[in-house]
């Protein structure tokens, strides 16, 4: 009965999303370019704060929520506890940079109710971490056709039946193919297209892999590389052509996503040292027959693209985070329309820039706290004709942003910033936008803020 109860008030709950009610199933949402194409949506705050529909506790961690449906697919992480159920092995890496300094815990793979924030199902796991800023799971789950992906700090790939958490399959990538985990635990988000579930690795030969996505079986591997990052794999078309884009410490890479066969590479960075370790954390980003990267260290690169070869357009002078020129970005994925481009750097500076040139037009800190934050990051959302941003100190915006300026409209505190990074208080993780909704957490709990007009 508590079922149909549920079932009923979620029906209700999305329709009053309006006509298009979307689902946000993996990173960046459901066409992977984390636009939130929805409407019906409120023009500003109301003047008593936002619409909190739920808040439900969660563990720590950095992994992003998914939303299908009537459920919400999320990872944390919480001190092991004697009732935990082990249901994978418990070794760690013998190769790992921080072994010998192994902090117990679990991992957990929740499924939550989106209508209430109420706990459907989980899966729950003792996983000791090797790795810095030891918080939890970086991976947002990607859920598709009836099944959910999910991707440990620690290597744990782990396919579940969305509806009931039964598991398909499991493996540990570090073990797998025998290489360390990364100093920031494994973090790029999986990619799913076809039958093919890509995900990077690292190592010799290993640092991007092609698993069937029923079995994981492995069907190709591709590439060296010392170290992985963050920024994860991409399917774009160039030239005519579909490509794997793969961004490692050393070089960009479009690969035949079929295959894994190199159809070019290009040096990042290029002519001068790289520093490590590598912090190449944002999503690569299309803009036409252009690929944008952008790191705080080297700063960003524009490439012209096509189907054998990338040329590079532009790039950023400065090879100092301290004296950027331009937008060196850090976390946040830059966002680009009519031929601008909007992202963040390390201080929380939001800039505007020509895509075609580089050039900069403008930068302000209004976004975040209104002054220089050392690792400050908001997350920039196109929503229709204006913007959605979600800021590390819990503030959901709505703004216009145009090559003449940032203009903001209405902003709302959603949630507590309470994890301790560089000196400040952050919430560090991308939220869900969908059926209406935000869906966001911090290190404690998880929010459902509706925008819906009413």
């Amino acid at each position: 009965m508590r079922r149909i109860l549920s079932a009923a008030a979620v029906v209700t709950f999305l329709a009053s999303a309006g006509a298009r009610a979307d689902d946000w199933p993996q990173w960046m949402g459901p066409e992977r370019d984390g636009i939130w194409r929805e409407g019906g949506l409120i023009d500003r705050f109301p003047q008593k704060g936002a619409n909190i529909r739920w808040r439900a506790p969660i563990g720590s961690g950095y992994s992003g929520p998914a939303v299908v449906g009537n459920r919400v697919y999320v990872m944390d992480r919480q001190k092991r506890t004697p009732a935990a159920q082990t249901t994978a092995p418990a070794a760690k890496s013998p190769t790992s940079k921080n072994a010998g300094k192994s902090l117990p815990g679990n991992e957990r793979v929740l499924c939550l109710n989106a209508a209430d924030g109420s706990v459907v199902w989980k899966y729950e796991y003792d996983r000791p971490y090797t790795i810095s800023y030891s918080n939890g799971p970086r991976c947002t789950p990607l859920v598709r056709d009836g099944r959910l992906y999910t991707l440990g700090a620690m290597g744990d790939l782990t396919v579940f039946d969305a509806a009931d958490g039964h598991v398909r399959w499991t493996k540990n990538l570090s073990r797998e193919f025998q290489v360390k985990v990364p100093i920031w635990g494994f973090a790029a988000h999986p990619l799913l297209e076809g039958n093919l579930l890509y995900s990077l690795v690292g190592g010799r030969g290993t640092a991007v892999v092609a698993l069937n996505k029923d079995t994981g079986a492995l069907v190709w591997k591709a590439l060296d590389t010392q170290e992985t990052g963050y920024s994860p794999p991409m399917l774009y078309e160039f030239g005519g052509k579909k490509q794997l884009i793969v961004w490692l410490s050393e070089a960009i890479y479009g690969l035949d996503p079929v295959s894994g066969k190199q159809l070019w590479k290009h040096p990042y960075p290029e002519d001068v040292p790289m520093q490590r370790p590598a912090v190449n954390i944002v999503t690569a980003k299309k803009v036409d027959d252009l690929l944008f990267i952008s790191t705080v260290y080297h700063g960003p690169m524009m490439l012209k693209v096509e189907a054998d070869k990338a040329t590079m357009v532009w790039r950023g002078k400065s090879e100092n985070p301290g004296k950027p020129d331009g937008a060196h970005c850090l976390m946040a994925s830059p966002v680009f329309k009519d031929g601008f481009g909007y992202g963040v750097g390390m201080m929380g500076d939001l800039h505007c820039f020509k895509a075609k040139t580089g050039e900069n037009l403008w930068e302000t800190f209004a976004a975040v706290t209104g002054h220089r934050a050392d690792c400050g990051s908001v997350f920039v959302v196109p929503q229709q004709n204006r913007y959605v941003l979600f800021n590390d100190q819990g503030d959901l915006i709505l703004a216009d942003l145009t090559p003449q300026g940032y203009h903001e409209i209405s902003r709302a505190h959603v949630l507590e910033p309470v994890a301790l990074a560089r000196g400040r208080n952050i919430v560090w993780s991308h939220p869900a936008f969908a059926h209406g909704c935000v869906f966001a957490r911090n290190e404690k709990e998880m929010v459902c803020v509706s925008l819906v007009k009413s």
